[in-house]
């Protein structure tokens, strides 16, 4: 597994528009269809990534907890599918059943998505403001597999907290950290 940061947007970017499959009910969905009126949380996952195993229930967990909050959640998968078949939409959908997900898990077969946002691990954390102003991007917490750390979302929980309530963060935020995306030759 190789270790690989996140390249940190600069915050106020505008979150990306996208047009992707979603894996478990088959629609097509824009960044419109999963906006949140107080923000929306862009995720970038995949199957096989240890690291994204390691948060799996608690990205759900996370979901669950902000579902009356006015906080949309999307998650996004660019892996090639070819080199990386564990990662495809039909793995993807058992993926999402099997861990609980209330969100789409969107499929980015061209890749144009998570070079869009810039991403460079999975996974990698976005929160967009109310305005669709990028207001953090970064680790979900200090949680990494095997550093026996517990799994607390304290870092991105932040996040969506201050979105929540109409505040910018300007604490000092860290890179995500996981495995590269699998990007097409």
């Amino acid at each position: 597994m190789a270790r690989t940061e996140s390249n940190m947007l600069p915050l106020g970017t505008k979150a990306p528009n996208f047009n992707l499959l979603d894996t478990v009910s088959g629609k097509k969905l824009k960044l419109s269809d999963v906006y949140g009126d107080k923000g929306t949380v862009v995720m970038f996952i995949c199957n096989h990534c240890p690291y994204v195993q390691h948060l799996n229930k608690e990205i759900a967990k996370l979901a669950n907890d902000y579902s009356d909050s006015d906080i949309g959640f999307v998650a996004i998968s660019s892996n090639d599918v070819e080199k990386y078949p564990e990662d495809g939409p039909d793995k993807m959908k058992i993926n999402a059943e099997e861990n609980g997900y209330t969100f789409p898990y969107l499929y980015d077969e061209t890749q144009e998505v998570a070079k869009a946002y810039d991403a460079a691990c999975t996974p990698d954390f976005y929160v967009f403001d109310a305005s669709l102003e990028l207001v953090y991007r970064g680790q979900f917490d200090d949680s990494r597999p095997g550093n026996s750390l517990p799994i607390s979302g304290r870092d991105i929980r932040s996040a969506i907290d201050a979105a929540t309530m109409g505040k910018t963060t300007y604490k000092k935020q860290q890179p995500s950290m996981g495995c590269n995306i699998k990007w097409k030759e």
